[in-house]
């Protein structure tokens, strides 16, 4: 049922070639180290962008939480000497144990304090960056190729990113800040051990290797091991979607799919935790061994000091604070460990956003400077042997179509469902590039224009129109989003696509709110009024090339008599293209334009096509003959 689990385009150059032999050790080292490193600056670079406090705020936390342990065990050690020599009776005074004792709960709470701070700003620097963060990924998303769109790869990288680069960079530099903290506490723990045993600290680090290997390992394995089964993670969400998606909640409860798409979510799951189950058992395994050794190592240190104590060596309350410096060196040990894997593995899960980040836009003007579009005329527009396929595939959709659009003039694309009409007006919007041949619009290739002044000149109702969670006005204002809110010529618009009927009768008119995801009393419009309102759209805005892919496919046939007759005063003066099933509509075109499987098979007028008796005879025919007999 499923296809193989997806990899990104990119996964190959992201992980490091495994060593084939010793010497390529240094070489694997090399790379693994460089790799961290880079994505740890991109890491702190995302950071500063979003606010430099952020990063002053913990560092000036590392220093201080480096110091705290230390102290902390310095004053407990100098409290139970004090109270060990109130009991020996070598002191009478309880005065120096009071005092110590102020000193622990005047250091305890404002450890809190700090601490209580430190996660205070922690909490709030996390909603920055992911805020940041989120919107460089939009803002990237609106710069990709809508090719892109089309292909599992790129969704593949998306996915990743929004998943995991919100919140992992703020981790990251929290673990990355607690490790020179550790440090800090670390050496300070050394140089106090060292007094009694330098060979101590050397044998907890030394035994700490084997944890360090095993948790880098699984922890690349567990990044591989994600990478791979992207696809099974957005199946699962695809799945969940299905069942919480109202637009279709009633097909799916009318056809009893529920148990279809639970029982898929179910299976995605069973192949994905299967995997991931594997991974948990194996690195725990090792862990408890290497753990096993380790407690073996700390008891006879423990016994070691114990012993010191007992031969008057030391006093009772060093063996406090060696002790407390073995364990704080053990746990600090593991805990640079388990962390240094941790930020490891969330550096790797940042090359998900790094990957999303580089991917380059291919449909950019071809020239440094870009040539201006010449608004308020109408425009030429010429294709010249023009093919094209999607990205991946082998299929061409368009095959080596040549046809030119004279000012002012109206066609007509006519073909069955999947002939490629569609396809053809993407790339004359240049919203795809051709795979092969030119597209000239008033003599120049297309791809010399700035793009943007290119998708403000057309004017365009697609066939799967946005139906957006707004107010119905601001629906129709984003047919020009630039002209801002101008209601007169928001109701103009609604006049002219035959929608100022049933907006007027909402409860707040053009005010009321549109789909009810975010208000209790959104209104819910038929598909019929959702397509007057995208209609609505096209008259609003202000262009010189008019094109509507299936404009009135859900209108009745007397409203669709209206909008066509509106649409006669609207396109005086540009030139138009607009698809339509109902073949009515094209007998006053200038020029009809036949489309099957890809290929441009007719061409001209309706009374030309009509005495050549081709395809298009052969669809008017039907169709008419069809209305004839009902």
């Amino acid at each position: 049922m499923f296809g193989p689990p997806g990899r990104g385009p990119n996964y190959d150059k992201l992980k490091p070639k495994k060593p084939k032999n010793l010497r390529d050790v240094p070489r694997y080292v090399k790379e693994i180290t460089k790799g961290f490193t880079s994505r740890l600056f991109y890491i702190i670079k995302l950071v500063w962008e979003a606010k430099p406090w952020i990063l002053l705020v913990m560092l000036l936390y590392t220093v201080i939480n480096g110091f705290l342990p230390v102290i902390s065990a310095l004053i407990s050690k100098e409290l139970i000497n004090s109270l060990v020599h109130i009991v020996t009776g070598e002191a009478e005074s309880f005065g120096t144990v009071f005092k110590f004792l102020i000193f622990q709960f005047g250091f305890i709470f404002l450890s809190s304090f700090i601490g209580t701070l430190y996660n205070m700003m922690i909490r709030i620097s996390g909603e920055v960056v992911t805020n940041h963060i989120k919107l460089k990924i939009l803002s990237k998303t609106k710069e990709v190729d809508i090719a892109s769109f089309d292909m599992p790869d790129f969704y593949e990288k998306l996915e990743n990113a929004s998943r995991e680069a919100g919140f992992r960079p703020i981790h990251i530099l929290q673990a990355v800040f607690s490790i020179i903290s550790s440090v800090i506490s670390l050496v300070s723990f050394v140089i106090i051990l060292a007094a009694v045993s330098p060979f101590a600290p050397a044998a907890i680090i030394l035994f700490s290797i084997p944890t360090a290997i095993i948790s880098f390992v699984y922890r690349r394995k567990n990044f591989e091991y994600m990478r791979r089964r992207s696809k099974d993670r957005r199946q699962m969400q695809y799945y969940n979607d299905l069942m919480i998606n109202k637009d279709i909640a009633k097909e799916v409860r009318m056809f009893g799919l529920s148990d279809t798409f639970i029982d898929c979510y179910k299976e995605t799951f069973g192949r994905y935790f299967k995997g991931i189950k594997k991974l948990i058992y194996a690195e725990n395994g090792w862990s408890m061994g290497i753990s096993l050794v380790s407690s073996a190592v700390n008891c006879t240190l423990f016994l070691f000091i114990a012993k010191q104590v007992y031969e008057g060596l030391i006093q009772v309350g060093d063996y406090t604070l060696y002790t407390g410096a073995l364990q704080s060196i053990a746990g600090g040990v593991g805990g640079l460990i388990s962390t240094f894997a941790m930020i490891y593995e969330g550096t790797l899960f940042i090359d998900n956003m790094i990957a999303f980040m580089s991917e380059k836009s291919t449909v950019v003007p071809i020239i440094d400077a870009p040539l201006k579009v010449k608004r308020g005329v109408p425009h030429t527009i010429e294709m010249k042997n023009v093919s094209f396929r999607y990205p991946g595939c082998e299929n061409y959709v368009i095959k080596n179509i040549s046809l030119t659009l004279e000012k002012g003039e109206t066609a007509v694309l006519v073909g069955l469902n999947g002939a490629g009409k569609t396809t053809l007006i993407k790339l004359l919007t240049r919203l795809y590039d051709p795979t092969e041949g030119t597209i000239l619009l008033d003599g120049e290739d297309i791809r010399k224009y700035d793009t943007k002044e290119l998708y403000d000149m057309f004017g365009i109702i697609f066939q799967d129109f946005g139906k957006y969670a707004f107010t119905a006005g601001e629906n129709i204002m984003f047919g020009q989003v630039d002209k801002g809110y101008d209601f007169e010529d928001i109701k103009e618009a609604a006049v002219k696509a035959n929608a100022d009927g049933f907006i007027s009768e909402l409860e707040n008119g053009y005010d009321t709110s549109l789909m009810r995801y975010f208000e209790d009393n959104g209104i819910e419009l038929s598909i019929g009024q959702w397509q007057k309102l995208s209609i609505a759209r096209a008259f609003y805005g202000e262009s010189d090339f008019l094109i509507l892919d299936e404009p009135t496919a859900s209108l009745d046939a007397i409203a669709e008599q209206e909008i066509f007759t509106q649409f006669e005063k609207l396109r005086e003066g540009k030139t138009t293209i607009f698809v339509s099933h109902r073949l009515s509509s094209a007998t006053t075109a200038s020029k009809i334009i036949v489309i099957e499987h890809g290929e441009l098979v007719e061409m001209g007028t309706h009374r030309e096509l009509m005495d050549k008796k081709g395809k298009y005879y052969e669809l008017f025919s039907t169709q008419a003959k069809r209305y004839v007999e009902n």
